[in-house]
C-alpha cells in the first residue's frame, strides 16, 4: 500500500507541475484557443483516475500514522483542488493569482506527505 501512495503522489507532483506549465505557458499566451477533447478532457480524466485510487490511501495511512502537519481534511481539499486545476490550467478565465495559490497549496500537502513516507 504504501509503495502504491509513493508512486500515485509522485504521479500527482508531475500532474500539478504539468498544470502550472499548462497555465503559465500556453493557457495565458494571447490567441490560445482550448481544445477541450483533445487537452482538457484527457488530462482532467487522469488527475481523476489518479486522485480516486490516492485518496482512499492517503487518508487511510494519515489516519494510522499521524505524521505532523498532514491531517485529513488536507487530504480531502487535495484531492478537489487537483481535480479543479486539471481544468482551470485551460481556462482563459482562471485568476492567476487563485490558481497559483492551489497549486502552491497542492504542493505543499503533496511534497510534505511524500517526505513523510520516504522518511
Amino acid at each position: 500500500m504504501e509503495q502504491r501512495l509513493i508512486q500515485l503522489t509522485q504521479q500527482l507532483l508531475g500532474k500539478n507541475k504539468a498544470a502550472m506549465d499548462q497555465y503559465l505557458t500556453k493557457t495565458k499566451k494571447e490567441g490560445y484557443e482550448v481544445d477541450f477533447y483533445g487537452e482538457v478532457k484527457p488530462f482532467a480524466d487522469e488527475i481523476q483516475m489518479l486522485t480516486e485510487e490516492w485518496k482512499p490511501l492517503a487518508l487511510k495511512w494519515v489516519e494510522n500514522n499521524r505524521p505532523k502537519y498532514i491531517h485529513v481534511p488536507q487530504i480531502n481539499d487535495t484531492f478537489d483542488n487537483l481535480n479543479f486545476i486539471a481544468v482551470f490550467a485551460f481556462q482563459l478565465d482562471t485568476r492567476e493569482k487563485r490558481f497559483t495559490e492551489m497549486i502552491k497549496s497542492i504542493d505543499y500537502v503533496l511534497s510534505t506527505l511524500l517526505d513523510r513516507l520516504l522518511s
